[in-house]
């Protein structure tokens, strides 16, 4: 085999495994990573229960449309996701936390079981896995 082809191959096959892990030049965002729940913040854990039960929810927007602008999640049409704030001790307004989930199959955020984590007011998210 020659040096080009040998280049080429080994090139391709590194697309490939790109692709297939949706991280590549052909996905639209990159993936969140995950984090398992009874590792978040105990006030996340608070939101992710009052999630699941409809509700009551201590702000005015939880509960609103999230746009997804950043597309950090996977792309999916307006109004799939809603956002929810997870409390910052000691801060004096919402905060930078939030539970951001998805409809999924069930097309009810409360039993999707598609939600996601942003500590950093949605500069990165992380998959919560139950």
């Amino acid at each position: 085999m020659s040096w080009t082809l040998g280049r080429f191959l080994r090139g391709f096959a590194i697309a490939l495994l790109w692709l297939a892990l949706g991280t590549g030049a052909w996905a639209r965002g990159p993936l969140p990573g995950t984090v398992d729940a009874r590792d978040l913040p105990p006030e996340a854990r608070q939101v992710l229960a009052q999630i699941r039960q409809g509700g009551p929810f201590r702000h005015a927007r939880d509960g609103v449309t999230f746009y997804n602008r950043e597309r950090l999640l996977p792309v999916q049409a307006r109004g799939y996701y809603t956002e929810y704030t997870v409390p910052t001790p000691g801060a004096r307004n919402r905060g930078a936390r939030r539970i951001v989930a998805g409809k999924g199959d069930t097309g009810n955020p409360a039993t999707s079981g598609e939600y996601w984590y942003t500590a950093d007011h949605y500069a990165s998210f992380r998959r919560i896995q139950e």
